[in-house]
């Protein structure tokens, strides 16, 4: 899914200013877009422009007035049929493995090194994901189904941590006992 109805999913949960917006797309797992406010406010205004959701100015004390946005119908119609879409699977980026494809000019204990610093990374990863998933901040929750579903997504970012953090074990085993 784009930005847009990432954007239009977030706004079907409740209404959000841009700055709400932002924060919670830089602060979740799930989002992979940077949450600028460069993107977050240029979106909203074509949203908006195409006639997808609307905004109350909201004033504040003692701070400028706030933009809040709401998805309409026309909106909803938008976002489902950008979530009726066929699923695509992705790859997502791991800079770390390109830098071990090219570590073979590294000794033993540098690559031992780089496998174990990332392996703490991974370990202090890990743990913010589950601290994440008890919290469950972040979620709607307007149907069982809705919560289990958003479980589900934290449960899979932490399967495939645990599945990572496996695998630099092993390969770090592998370098450590010489078994190559």
């Amino acid at each position: 899914m784009d930005l847009h109805s990432t954007i239009l999913g977030l706004l079907s949960w409740k209404p959000f200013s841009g700055y709400d917006l932002k924060g919670i797309i830089s602060d979740s797992n799930l989002f992979y877009w940077s949450g600028n406010n460069n993107q977050i406010y240029k979106v909203l205004l074509e949203l908006q422009r195409d006639g997808l959701v609307s905004f109350e100015v909201q004033q504040q004390q003692s701070l400028p007035a706030k933009k809040i946005y709401s998805i309409n119908d026309q909106g909803r119609a938008v976002l489902r049929q950008s979530l009726l879409q066929k699923p695509q699977v992705s790859d997502w980026p791991k800079s770390f493995l390109i830098q071990l494809a090219w570590s073979d000019c590294l000794t033993d204990d540098e690559v031992l090194d780089l496998l174990n610093f990332y392996e703490q990374e991974l370990i202090s990863h890990l743990s913010l994901l589950q601290g994440e998933a008890e919290r469950r901040e972040n979620s709607p929750h307007r149907t069982a189904r809705e919560a289990y579903l958003w479980r589900r997504i934290a449960d899979n970012f932490i399967l495939a941590t645990q599945t990572e953090l496996q695998w630099t074990s092993e390969t770090r085993k592998a370098i450590s006992e010489g078994n190559l």
